[in-house]
């Protein structure tokens, strides 16, 4: 298999402090993680590194073919496009439909072609379930549909991988199920899928390999079995 992910003694800043360090991961095509950790251990950061939104402290990653260390603000379009990310607040624009909102992702990442696009859209919304519902107004979804909507919004440029951060922290139990096997599917199509969570209930349900964050490092339930 292909590692999409590879950290290597890598360390995590939030400004001026180390807040993760000695990170040493792989991680390959088509795997399906969590990434475990109390609220403010590190788990967000570690993301954001993931897709540059900060820059790793030291060491090295490589995520979806691009090198994180060195890389210059122009090219981070380029590996966000490489990459799928859902957030635990939703961010639909709410004055648009389903449609509105995945066919403005489209239009701001280079599609110009209107059959493609909504061609797309309808790929998409079936593959999360929601095929009936894209000329529905954010508002008129239920939290667990909105958050679908999210997640069919990260796949439109048919990224490699998913960064999920928190994607079930609004929502209940049964919805937050629902949306963990959304992802395993999204994962048996042959994407890689990370989520963050803090969850316990999901994980001891759904076993996966898991990353967990604990005093500044991070252990992989991989080298620990």
């Amino acid at each position: 298999m292909q590692n999409v992910i590879e950290l290597k003694n890598l360390s995590v800043a939030q400004g001026a402090n180390v807040v993760l360090k000695d990170i040493n991961i792989t991680i390959e095509r088509g795997e399906f993680l969590y990434l475990i950790g109390k609220t403010g251990s590190g788990k967000s950061s570690l993301l954001k590194v993931l897709y540059g939104e900060i820059a790793p402290h030291s060491g090295n990653a490589m995520v979806a073919g691009y090198q994180i260390e060195g890389l210059k603000r122009k090219e981070v379009p380029f590996l966000r496009r490489k990459l799928g990310i859902v957030f635990q607040d939703f961010q639909l624009l709410s004055d648009r439909s389903v449609n509105a909102n995945l066919e403005f992702v489209l239009r701001a990442t280079g599609w110009k072609n209107k059959q493609d696009i909504d061609f797309r859209i309808v790929e998409v919304l079936e593959k999360i379930h929601l095929g009936s519902k894209g000329h529905k107004m954010p508002h008129e979804l239920s939290g667990g549909e909105q958050q679908r909507v999210a997640v069919a919004r990260a796949l439109l440029n048919n990224p490699d991988i998913i960064l999920a951060d928190e994607p079930t922290g609004n929502l209940d139990p049964e919805t937050s199920e629902e949306i963990v096997k959304l992802f395993i599917e999204i994962k048996n199509s042959g994407k890689t899928v990370i989520m963050a969570t803090h969850d316990y209930s999901l994980f001891k349900r759904f076993t996966a390999r898991t990353l967990k964050v604990d005093n500044g490092m991070v252990l992989d339930s991989k080298l620990l079995d």
